[in-house]
């Protein structure tokens, strides 16, 4: 009876695998992500042959692709991209937010150390991430074969796209001018890395953040991942997730369209070009699904618009946050009662509203109309009790899909349509807001079974999951609430 019933398990597995292994999927996914990439760039600027060109013109845009919750920042947006969810499913409610009523940022992780940097390293994980990624559900689909790299200068942008259980993950550490990882991967960098920090050593010295060697430097080590790990080359399919962190660092110091944010972006241009040239001959045009996404756009400067006679505003947070804590001061006789301000979003010190025995609602109602006070704020909202506010459905969707439950402020800030966190004076843009400027941003899909065209119909930043699983016939991931984008 033992021999046949393990000769019946056997036939079971051979017929599992067999099944699986006529479900058509590409070699390899890469994911594309630029930071701070609003859609207008793609038809502003003029690109050279072989990058952006080609992925219009070989690729299917949607030309209609919105992020549907606020803030829009980037460890959400890169997130949201992979998860196909939103931070109130996905966790991840900003660069920083409280947990455990501490300030953390998206990626920290103190339990870990961090690997290829010096002593001041500090190690970061997904581990904030509470949903699966289209990396995570590749894992699940293959039975743990799929690999899977992330890349990026910044650590957020290489952590979390490449979901919980990669081979590596690879980021910036400014401290060490080195590419470095963390012990929730590894304990020691793999060679290929080690060789890549000797052999440009002088290049990532420099000023990666504002330069176009950052870009350079960021494909050069995807290229590198993608023949050392040989991602593409095994029998499921593998992924890749790069983003390219540069764009928005620059463009925050010295505003969209600035000369030194236009070199950035020609250089994109010619790397993208490489790349897809890599591609094609590594893996093959047709075995290789590609996606370009951004994790969020970016408002036009003060400067810049104010010059040309447009509606602009900026909304110093800092100060909002001292001159609203005086006027509570005031009125209850405590001081510090909002505790901090993270991404519009303010926390309220509970721990000294107790401690002065004050009323929650009291307080709360105080706190909104301090908060409301400059001329740069529309509304101050109680989050809790949105919907009494009279403000627009859409706005009280994406603020109720940006909002987590004890990571999130308890207030929401919406500055009026065009204002951005930032000082009048400085050429920097900025982003976070609802606003068009900061929610649409551009997303091609080009290679494996992608037939090229276009689209202005509705899509959103969480329908790029579901539709990578969609076209791998794998389960999307289990946070997601986009909807697949090809009929």
């Amino acid at each position: 009876m033992n021999n046949i019933k393990k000769f019946f398990v056997v036939v079971m597995a051979v017929m599992a695998l067999s099944a699986t292994a006529q479900v058509e999927r590409p070699k390899l996914v890469v994911g594309l992500v630029v930071d701070q990439m609003r859609w207008d760039y793609l038809y502003n600027y003029q690109w050279g042959e072989g990058g952006f060109k080609t992925l219009l013109h070989d690729g299917y845009l949607c030309n209609n692709t919105i992020i549907d919750y606020v803030p829009t920042v980037t460890a959400i947006g890169h997130s949201s991209i992979y998860t196909g969810t939103t931070p109130a499913f996905h966790g991840i409610a900003g660069n920083n937010f409280m947990l455990n009523g501490k300030n953390v940022t998206s990626v920290q992780d103190d339990s870990e150390r961090g690997v290829g940097g010096n002593e001041k390293t500090r190690g970061k994980s997904p581990r904030n991430l509470i949903t699966t990624t289209i990396a995570d559900q590749l894992l699940l689909a293959t039975d743990f074969k799929s690999r899977t790299v992330g890349i990026a200068l910044k650590d957020r942008a290489a952590i979390l796209p490449s979901g919980h259980r990669p081979i590596g993950a690879y980021w910036y550490d400014n401290g060490s001018k080195s590419m470095v990882t963390s012990t929730y991967y590894m304990d020691k960098l793999p060679k290929w890395v080690s060789d890549f920090n000797k052999q440009h050593r002088d290049e990532l010295s420099s000023d990666v953040y504002n330069l176009p060697i950052g870009t350079t430097l960021t494909f050069a080590l995807a290229e590198q991942a993608l023949i050392n790990e040989k991602l593409g080359q095994g029998e499921v399919t593998d992924m890749l997730t790069i983003s390219v962190s540069n764009t928005d660092m620059c463009s925050h110091y010295y505003g969209t369209h600035s000369p030194k944010v236009d070199s950035i972006y020609q250089q994109l241009d010619k790397e993208i070009a490489h790349f897809i040239e890599v591609l094609d001959q590594r893996i093959g045009r047709g075995n290789y699904l590609l996606f370009l996404s951004a994790d969020h756009g970016g408002t036009h400067s003060y400067p810049r618009m104010t010059k040309h006679g447009l509606p602009s505003g900026c909304w110093q947070n800092p100060d909002a946050l001292t001159a609203a804590n005086t006027l509570l001061e005031q009125q209850f006789g405590v001081k510090d009662i909002l505790k901090a301000e993270m991404e519009y979003t303010f926390y309220l010190n509970h721990e000294v509203i107790n401690n002065a025995h004050l009323n929650y609602d009291e307080v709360m109602r105080a706190a909104c109309q301090a908060l409301e006070t400059p001329e740069e704020i529309q509304w101050a909202i109680d989050v809790a009790h949105i919907d009494t506010y009279p403000i627009p459905t859409i706005l009280k969707e994406r603020i109720k899909l940006g909002y987590f439950p004890e990571r999130s402020g308890e207030i929401y800030i919406v500055p009026r349509t065009g204002v951005y966190a930032g000082k009048k004076e400085e050429a920097g843009s900025n982003h976070g807001t609802w606003s068009q400027s900061d929610s649409h941003i551009p997303l091609i899909f080009m290679g494996w079974h992608i037939t090229p065209g276009e689209t202005s119909r509705l899509t959103h930043m969480t329908d790029i999951a579901a539709t990578v699983c969609a076209m791998l016939h794998i389960q999307a991931p289990n946070g997601c609430i986009g909807k697949p984008i090809f009929e």
